[in-house]
């Protein structure tokens, strides 16, 4: 489908005219002079209509630019007037004071309520339009209550029960209303922070930016026939190329065009690849390094790691060695926190925490100590005694089973309680000593873990 656009004229060559888009940079394509009207002028902007294919843009027609139109020359311009106002913009009205009229009218304390207006009603009907209401006899005249029975859900009849006295706890009429307890300041509120400090949200791991910088400067060095290529690879890699010609060829085909010869167009992407891989590469290590403290540790290990798949460059190769440096700093400031608590741990004998650092060490490569490794395995070896709480035998059994120095752990004994017995039964392949304390044959050690490796296919991109 053809779309219409503005092109300049930039060059002129016999018959042929190079073109490019209005306010672009470098030329777009050529086309036949013949198409322009009034012959082709270098720097003049035309309307052309073109048709974008995957080997590059055809001009189909070009139209000449349009003019301004002459201002006004019949003075036939309408002009708008604008409203006079003759009132002010905002009107004030002050609501009455006092309490307002009851919601039934005030009628009641005046007298009868004036008879209804509605006709049919059932006053109408028995007295008249105009028969007035009877007045009601005063309260005094009304027969008492029957009192209710002695089943009901009150303990006494309420005509029994003695008069209410006035409660202790009310101040009587006249009487000063005692003090409010003064209210604490808001900083001072349980719950909220104080006067002046703000609490601020923590802000989640943020995705590294991406960058157009380097894809920019690749795209504006290729021909016209490289471009639409190079922008398929950019986004989807060589199959994304393929899926593009694919249904440029099924369209072509519905419409009677000639179709593009696929092997011509993945030639030129095979020769591309490499170049809009780096691109791409480079504007991810931009992100990173404009990123900083902000960017999260496998995100960084990840740009680190893709860069051993692309042909790097100097330039590359400068980005690569700061983002290693980065990478090799922020792993070294956690393995140092993450050994400052192990050791505090230990000296302070806290099992659980020392356990639990232990089992999750801030990196892949991080390796306990052999000082460190014997130290837990005393700590925790010591813990886990007959004496030992049942609860607390069994969180310490559940986290030594999960760490690397399990099968160096030596229980001095099992507390008697059935729970604890259980546990003891579950880790025994875990943790050899339970099994011995248990009078169970010692399991093997577990198998070392296989990864099935698949064999190495081609890169699609």
């Amino acid at each position: 489908m053809s779309r219409r656009i503005e092109i300049e004229i930039t060059s002129l060559s016999g018959d042929l005219a190079t073109w490019r888009a209005a306010g672009a940079k470098l030329p777009k394509g050529v086309l036949q002079a013949s198409l322009v009207p009034g012959g082709p002028v270098i720097g003049n902007v035309y309307r052309a209509d073109i048709e974008q294919y995957m080997e590059g843009i055809e001009v189909l027609s070009v139209t000449a630019p349009k003019t301004a139109s002459p201002l006004d020359p019949k003075n036939e311009r309408l002009e708008q007037i604008a409203e006079v106002k003759k009132g002010p913009d905002v009107v004030v009205t002050y609501a009455p004071k006092g309490r307002g009229p009851r919601r039934d009218g005030d009628d009641r304390d005046r007298g009868a309520r004036p008879p209804s207006k509605r006709p049919g009603t059932r006053r109408d009907a028995k007295d008249g339009a105009g028969a007035e209401r009877p007045a009601r006899s005063p309260r005094s005249e009304r027969p008492a209550r029957e009192p209710r029975a002695e089943g009901s859900a009150d303990e006494a009849p309420r005509a029994a029960r003695p008069p209410r006295g006035p409660r202790s706890d009310r101040p009587s009429e006249g009487a000063p209303r005692g003090e409010r307890p003064a209210r604490p300041a808001r900083g001072e509120r349980p719950g909220r922070p104080a006067t002046g400090a703000r609490t601020e949200r923590p802000h989640g791991p943020q995705q590294p930016p991406l960058t157009t910088i380097h894809r920019n400067a690749l795209l504006a060095t290729l021909s016209p026939e490289q471009l639409p290529v190079a922008e398929q690879l950019l986004r989807g890699g060589v199959p994304a190329v393929r899926a593009a010609v694919e249904l440029q060829n099924k369209n072509a085909a519905a419409q009677g065009r000639p179709m593009v010869e696929a092997t011509t167009i993945e030639r030129i992407a095979e020769e591309l690849r490499n170049r809009t891989n780096l691109a791409l590469w480079k504007d991810r290590a931009a992100g990173a390094i404009g990123a900083g403290r902000e960017l999260r540790l496998r995100d960084l290990r990840a740009v680190v790691t893709s860069a051993k798949t692309v042909t790097l460059d100097d330039e590359s190769r400068v980005q690569l060695k700061e983002l290693q440096a980065s990478l090799t700093a922020r792993v070294e400031h956690l393995r140092t926190q993450w050994t400052e608590k192990l050791e505090h741990a230990i000296v302070a004998k806290n099992v659980k925490e020392a356990l639990s650092l232990v089992a999750r060490p801030p990196d892949v490569s991080t390796r306990l100590s052999a000082d460190a490794a014997v130290r837990v395995v005393a700590l925790v070896s010591e813990s886990l005694s007959s004496e030992q709480d049942p609860k607390t035998w069994n969180d310490i059994v559940e986290l030594a089973a999960d760490t690397s120095i399990r099968r160096n752990v030596k229980p001095l004994g099992i507390p008697s309680d059935e729970s604890s017995h259980a546990v003891a039964v579950h880790n025994a392949g875990a943790i050899p000593e339970l099994a011995k304390l248990l009078g169970m044959r010692v399991p093997p050690p577990p198998p070392p873990t296989r990864i099935v490796r698949r064999p190495p296919t081609r890169r699609a991109s």
